[in-house]
């Protein structure tokens, strides 16, 4: 079968009278100034993240509606982060799992999806938009030009309240419908040159796991001759060292292809990164007069643990889950809005290319490469891989070279052309 036919696997339908209303919630500039939305954050050229080009090249965190106030951490891509789950422990694995934002702290028990919890984060925080409460975002959105879509997706009245209890239920409601938007087929495309590959492998008859830790010949996984015999190294690299958290052969939910990450949470040593604008927060303040961060430099990130300690879990707990972060997905890691537009990465955006993300992976614990100390040095993975381990898997520079081109077949638009446009007003 021909890429033509597979393009129906790659979600071109139209979008819901729900999803079109949290597209219109997510690209609206719902702040106090009001000149940032979600999208100012996650753009789609950007893979949904940041795409500021200065920014991204140093401190990589990005300005909040009041452009002095910065938080610790880079955006991370919304896209495909509607499939974690509900945040748990998992005993089997002994490990937290689930949720959204780098720590996990939308949790989802609230709403029962940790995408609405999230979508609903940035609004009153003081350092992203800025809201001065859960009525003032719904006056927004009453007062918008698609509050009549409102209506008709929650009900006639939908946007009136009385009391705080009654405006915040409408403000769930504003999270669930961004949230419907970034489930669409219109962020989670499927798209991808590796889409297309894990399809038609898929449709000339060859197993799962197989097509996606590149287990046999590539004549027989790769009948259109799809990916590169680069890429598809790469691939048999990737499934050896990397798809352990970043999964690349089991299918998705209703049979869709790999979601490469298995939602969990690792301190894989990334250093600080130096740049960073929190550190300088001591010297910004809030409206009540406090500083955003009063350890100024001294700022350590802990990431899960520091989120587990505000749940009120042990001590014991949290510490041997600091310096953990989400396991982000690995699709859309190089889409750009142009060719040598420069992205971040990792939680902090310490690392500019990814060629330095594989050399990283691949040398940190050598100690002749020089790598700066990890920001938290307990807890740091070190599992071992094919024998080596991580931090020293004695990867060539060919095999680098390899798991980078593979890395570029993850960005979506491969299959579809569709551009996502911002809504009409």
């Amino acid at each position: 079968m021909g890429l033509v036919a597979l393009t129906q696997w790659a979600g071109a339908e139209g979008l819901t009278p729900n999803e079109q209303l949290g597209k219109h919630l997510f690209f609206d500039k719902i702040s106090d100034p009001s000149w940032v939305s979600c999208a100012t954050c996650h753009l789609p050229s950007a893979g949904w993240t940041g795409a500021v080009a200065g920014i991204n090249v140093h401190g990589s965190v990005y300005r909040g509606a009041v452009p002095q106030r910065f938080g610790n951490r880079k955006p991370p891509s919304n896209a495909y982060a509607t499939f974690s789950p509900v945040f748990f422990f998992n005993a089997i694995l002994g490990e937290y799992v689930g949720g959204n934002f780098w720590d996990g702290r939308a949790t989802g028990e609230r709403l029962g999806n940790p995408a609405a919890d999230q979508a609903l984060g940035p609004f009153l925080n003081p350092v992203e938009q800025n809201m001065p409460s859960k009525a003032a975002v719904v006056d927004a959105v009453a007062a918008s030009k698609y509050a009549g879509l409102f209506d008709e997706v929650w009900g006639p009245g939908s946007l009136e309240y009385s009391n705080a209890a009654e405006a915040e239920a409408v403000y769930d409601l504003i999270g669930l419908s961004i949230a419907a938007y970034e489930a669409s087929p219109e962020v989670n495309q499927f798209s991808s040159k590796f889409d297309a590959y894990w399809y038609s492998s898929l449709l000339a008859g060859n197993d799962p796991m197989a097509i996606g830790l590149a287990l046999g010949d590539k004549e027989v996984l790769d009948p259109e001759n799809i990916l590169t015999d680069q890429e598809f190294d790469g691939l048999i690299e990737f499934g050896e060292y990397c798809s352990a958290c970043h999964v690349s052969h089991v299918p998705g939910p209703d049979m869709s292809p790999p979601l490469f990450t298995d939602f969990t949470y690792a301190n894989i040593g990334v250093p600080r990164n130096p740049e960073n604008p929190f550190y300088v927060m001591d010297q910004v303040f809030l409206d009540d007069g406090s500083p955003i961060n009063p350890l100024g430099d001294m700022f350590v990130d802990f990431g899960l643990g520091d989120f587990l300690r505000r749940l009120g879990e042990d001590e014991a707990v949290a510490f041997a889950n600091d310096g953990k972060f989400k396991v982000p997905t690995v699709r859309n890691v190089d889409k750009r809005p142009g060719r040598g537009f420069p992205k971040a990465f990792m939680h902090n955006g310490v690392f500019k290319t990814l060629k330095d993300v594989v050399h990283f992976y691949n040398t940190r614990d050598v100690p002749e490469e020089g790598w700066p100390p990890p920001e938290v040095d307990r807890n740091v993975n070190r599992d071992i891989l094919e024998g080596v381990p991580l931090g020293n898997l004695e990867l060539d520079e060919e095999a680098e070279d390899a798991i980078v081109a593979f890395l570029t077949t993850l960005s979506d638009g491969y299959l579809q052309k569709k551009k996502v446009k911002k809504p009409k007003p």
